[in-house]
Order: C-alpha cells, then structure tokens, then sequence
C-alpha cells in the first residue's frame, strides 16, 4: 500500500469529519515517523505490513470519535509541539487569539511579570515564552498530573517558567503581575456540545463551568485585581455567546479599557480589562 493510497481511503473511512484530511495525515505521519511534508514528497512510498496496520487501526479509532491529539500524543499550537494526555485539555487554534492578544500588551525589551491560570498543557505560557523570552512567567493549575505534563512540554521547548500547583489565583506566592491570561472552564454542564466531537474525551474539570460556564470566569475576574499591578492586563477568553456576560463581569469590577475580540471564525473570544 502507497501512501497516497493509503491516505485516500482513510479519508474516505473520516469523510464525516471536515477534518479527514489532516488528520489522516498526522496519523500517517505519525506511524511512519515523519513530518506532513514528507508525505507529499513521497506519495507513491510503500508503507510496511506493521505501520498500514497501525495506521488502519488508528483510523477506526479516529472513526468512533477519539481525539487525534490522544491517538499521536501531541497537538500543535502556535507551531509548536505540545504532549496531550487524557488528563490535559487539548490545545484549540481559537487560543491562540489569547496569545496574539496577550503579545500586544507585553514587551520585548522588558522583564515583565505573567501569569497563567489555569495552564493544562502550558501552551499559553510556553507560547508567550517562545516570543518574549525577557518576560518572568508564572503558571498554576490545580492538578499535578497536568502540571507534570506542563513542565515536560516548558522543558521540551526550553521555556523558563515557573510552575504552581494551585485552585486559580489560591496560592501564597506574594508577587503582583502585569499579565494575567486564562483559558478556564467556560462550557455550561446542560451544554449539547459536550456529547459531540473531541470534548466527549476530554476532562470535564477543564471543560465545565458552574452559573451557565460563567462561575470561573466571574471569579477569576473578581480576585485578579488584587494581583495586578497598577494598569496591568486580565486576557481571558470565553465561549462565542459569552462575551456580553463577561464584559458585564469586567465592568462591574472596574475594570478599564474593556474590549472583546473575535476568533478566526469570526466568533467573540477574548476578552480584556485593564486593572485602574
């Protein structure tokens, strides 16, 4: 079997999937160890009896609906490699609009204090890392699996940052920040999403919120005054029908500069407030 061969009818197995393209080729490049590139220089390579059968093996498995992050053990953000378990959120390519947004706010020239709450995979702060490597970056979270998962993709990718366990903004290190970003939980528990798609194999506890997925949001915005410094930035981002309910919750707050932007789908993301 050649690869492109083997790519047509594994996409035609995924055909319900709008991402049966990528994904049978990050599974194929991951049974034959190589990159995606390699798979378009050399379509007509002959794949070995163990990896088609492999390869066919994750593609069934692909079809039942198992994340494609889970069946390789990464997933890709902002062109870096991440390891994903079952016990880590899967990084989506909407946060990466945090990112973007976080960078405008943070200097190149300066050793400015972040924090990340919330960090699962350390996506967030090993992608800040990556393009400010001045900045002193902090990350929570509350599980030590996950922060176990967290250090080894910041070691990976030779980011230096400092790792909590900690429930948010729970822990005892005195320190004020100019940047605070957070992906929580935002997802009401009732929401029909969560039977459908990768979420079903996902941690609820990275997933769901209370308040109609608004609980984490609320609080996070209500305690991170106390840890920003004068005229420092809360960046978070929030499900599309949220945005509304979360300016509300900066505004309350007195929060100033308040602004909401936009996903790559057009979708209302992040959200930001600066502390007066």
């Amino acid at each position: 079997m050649q690869i492109a061969q083997a790519l047509q009818q594994a996409q035609q197995q995924l055909s319900h999937y709008e991402t049966a393209k990528l994904d049978t080729e990050v599974i194929l490049s991951h049974c034959i160890g190589c990159n995606r590139t390699h798979l378009y220089a050399y379509p007509e390579e002959k794949l070995s009896a163990s990896c088609y059968e492999e390869f066919l093996g994750y593609i069934q498995l692909r079809k039942d609906g198992h994340p494609v992050a889970h069946l390789v053990g990464y997933r890709e953000f902002w062109s870096l490699e991440f390891k994903v378990t079952k016990d880590t959120l899967i990084p989506r390519p909407e946060t990466e609009c945090l990112v973007e947004q976080a960078l405008t706010k943070i200097s190149s020239t300066e050793a400015i204090h972040i924090l990340d709450l919330g960090t699962g995979t350390g996506a967030i702060a090993i992608a800040l890392a990556t393009e400010r490597p001045l900045a002193i970056i902090t990350a929570t979270d509350i599980t030590e699996a996950v922060l176990a998962i967290a250090k080894e993709n910041a070691e990976s990718h030779q980011a230096e940052i400092n790792f909590i366990q900690a429930d948010w903004l729970n822990f005892s290190e005195n320190k004020h920040y100019n940047i605070i970003v957070s992906n929580p939980p935002y997802i009401d528990r009732f929401d029909p999403c969560l039977a459908q798609g990768d979420v079903r194999f996902e941690p609820e506890s990275a997933l769901i919120a209370k308040n109609n997925g608004l609980a984490d949001l609320n609080n996070i915005i209500a305690l991170a005054k106390n840890f920003l410094v004068k005229n420092g930035w809360l960046i978070l981002e929030h499900g599309f029908q949220q945005g509304q309910a979360v300016r509300a919750f900066f505004q309350h707050n007195h929060y100033q500069q308040i602004k909401t932007f936009s996903d790559y789908a057009g979708h209302e993301r992040i959200t930001l407030g600066q502390n007066p």
